[in-house]
């Protein structure tokens, strides 16, 4: 899984940060999380491709939604023909139509707007699903859970290949599929070979919000929480009166999930100079990594157990 920061500032671009946009590509998926304006120029600066089927849009803010109608026309322009779902919150179909709509044509591509609420699976896909999480802003809003299936437990060649004396080949992988086999005049159950299932990763994106106790509860044990972070402690009042969070609560946020890392984002143009007042405090009151991505980092999300034991199921 691989996650590209396409936008990180928070309600106007800077010279070194766009408006909020979140790429993450899974197993030749292409998903977008949120599309500020110049979020296309971000895909081609930093070779995300355009192969995206599935935009999930948190708010209809315009620092999150102004880049759709120039990615739809870039689209068009490109002979796209397969679908394009846009998945946004309850009561902005209308807003979210007028954007696909906004250069005064229709795509030549079906554009299928999706409203959704808090607790709703809005992808379901054989592998994992991407559901909908509550956030508190001013608006209609939510933040978006990628939740990956648990995956097959470890085999065990070296029980299957010495102890059983099961040679390398078809029957491993009936194994592993959890399917019996006969072998030397007995049958093998998986569960001699097979370990216990191992959790597949868990991405969080929040989009603006203030700390919620739903936001923790999707983020139990995430590889990774995406969390507004618009302001440092000193503007607390102000993160409040907007609806947004501070570095601190985000920091609270993860470290109650037991989140694993914590990108922080949506940074205010205060900080356009100098956001490590964000990072540091980030830092202080969370154990695990907590830190700003710049524009165009990319991220590799490994599994929770990557390790040195053998996956072979030859």
């Amino acid at each position: 899984m691989r996650v590209t920061f396409l936008g990180t500032s928070g309600a106007v671009p800077t010279t070194q940060r766009n408006t909020s946009a979140l790429a993450v590509e899974r197993e030749g998926d292409r998903l977008l999380f949120d599309c500020g304006e110049g979020t296309q120029r971000q895909m081609m600066r930093f070779g995300t491709g355009f192969g995206v089927d599935h935009v999930f849009v948190t708010h209809l803010h315009g620092d999150h939604v102004l880049g759709i109608p120039g990615l739809v026309q870039t689209f068009d322009f490109n002979d796209r023909e397969r679908p394009l779902a846009i998945h946004a919150p309850h009561g902005t179909r209308g807003q979210v139509e007028d954007l696909v709509h906004a250069a005064g044509n229709d795509p030549a591509f079906p554009v299928r707007i999706n409203q959704v609420g808090p607790g709703d699976t809005v992808l379901d896909r054989e592998e994992y699903e991407v559901r909908t999480v509550r956030t508190d802003h001013h608006t209609n809003s939510v933040g978006y859970a990628l939740v990956e299936d648990d995956r097959k437990g470890r085999f065990d060649r070296e029980k299957a290949e010495e102890e059983l004396g099961i040679p390398p080949g078809p029957k491993y992988s009936k194994l592993h599929r959890g399917e019996p086999v006969e072998h030397d005049g007995r049958t093998v159950q998986p569960e001699e070979v097979v370990g216990p299932p191992r959790p597949g990763r868990t991405l969080v994106y929040t989009g603006d919000t203030r700390p919620t106790d739903a936001v923790a509860a999707a983020a139990e044990d995430a590889d990774l929480l995406v969390h507004d972070a618009t302001f440092a402690s000193d503007w607390a009042d102000r993160a409040k009166e907007t609806a947004h969070s501070t570095a601190r609560e985000a920091a609270a946020i993860a470290d109650r999930a037991g989140a694993k890392r914590l990108a922080l984002t949506h940074i205010s143009t205060r900080y356009a100079g100098d956001p490590s007042p964000i990072e540091r405090e980030a830092r202080e009151h969370f154990d695990g990594d907590a830190w700003i991505p710049d524009d165009g980092e990319q991220l590799e999300v490994p599994f929770p157990d990557d390790g040195d034991a053998d996956d072979s199921e030859d």
